[in-house]
């Protein structure tokens, strides 16, 4: 791959394109077996996000109260909870549920906190000062009560959880964006980007951002873990999903409503909520591992740490 020139200076090569365009990054990535089991477990869980709903054996929603914690058999493979509803059914679809929590939630992240993190790396001054001291603000505060404080004030529900869940996790994908523009914005080809007129919006999203992306990609990955965690306590804690809506984290509250009669009730929700995560941390674990071994990433998150 050519290096590209600005006015006659050198430009380095996109760290996101050389990932996809050159051997070694996928390979170690391949290598990795834990981040490709993960891999493959994540893309069964999106299978099933978009699949489920053809594959559940009963509506999700059809009570049977005749038949309510009914145990495991050949027509209810996990059971059924306190309304006779299918445990399985009801699985699968949380399983879409959950998925778009997560896009929500880390959408919302990225729109927050990419943009203003770049920007403030780039422009610096009082801009930077500002946005910065708000990401701090933010930072400081307990990640699951300030999201409890937000959908407090904008009321119950996926929608307002994610965008809470989402300002939380904001904070981080700004100090990594921030990083990742301080640490390009001296650059030669920065410079004469600057000098020929180029707009800061044209440097951003031109010349800083393709920079940024590996770091920023692996964080997203992070993120995604933290995002189903946090959906998990607010449906927990009914601030979450609505009836007749459901989560894996709803599920959770709901068989925790009824422990004592029906205690296996817990035990699907709760390996799919560990197993998600688990294979979110360690398939981002394994990108971030395949990454620094082309030096993309550990320049930026060590910048990103200093601040």
């Amino acid at each position: 791959m050519h290096d590209k020139t600005v006015a006659g200076v050198t430009r380095p090569p996109n760290p996101f394109v050389h990932f996809w365009t050159t051997s070694r990054p996928l390979r170690l990535l391949r290598g990795n077996r834990l981040a490709m089991v993960s891999l493959g477990f994540l893309v069964f869980v999106i299978l099933l996000a978009a699949f489920g709903g053809l594959l559940a054996p009963y509506d999700p929603n059809a009570q049977d109260l005749s038949n309510s914690f009914a145990p495991a058999s050949g027509s209810h493979l996990l059971g059924t909870d306190i309304y006779g509803r299918d445990m399985l059914s009801r699985l699968l679809d949380a399983a879409s549920v959950t998925l778009a929590a997560i896009v929500q939630a880390v959408g919302v992240a990225a729109i927050l906190g990419i943009p203003f993190g770049l920007l403030a790396g780039l422009v610096g001054g009082a801009v930077g000062t500002v946005l910065s001291r708000i990401s701090d603000a933010l930072q400081s505060l307990p990640p699951l009560i300030l999201a409890i404080a937000i959908v407090g004030i904008l009321g119950p529900g996926l929608t307002n959880a994610m965008l809470a869940i989402g300002i939380v996790l904001a904070p981080s994908l700004f100090r990594l964006a921030r990083g990742a523009a301080e640490s390009v914005a001296t650059e030669t080809y920065i410079e004469a980007c600057r000098a020929l007129g180029c707009s800061q919006w044209r440097l951003l999203w031109r010349h800083v951002l393709p920079n940024a992306a590996s770091p920023i990609l692996v964080q997203l990955t992070f993120s995604a873990g933290v995002a189903i965690v946090a959906e998990a306590s607010l449906s927990f804690l009914g601030l979450g999903v609505q009836s007749p809506q459901t989560s894996w984290g709803s599920m959770l509250r709901d068989a925790f409503d009824n422990v004592y009669t029906a205690p296996t009730a817990l035990i699907a929700p709760a390996i799919m909520i560990v197993a998600t995560v688990l294979a979110f941390s360690t398939f981002g674990d394994g990108l971030r591992d395949a990454l620094e071994g082309t030096g993309t990433t550990r320049k930026i998150r060590l910048l990103s740490r200093n601040k």
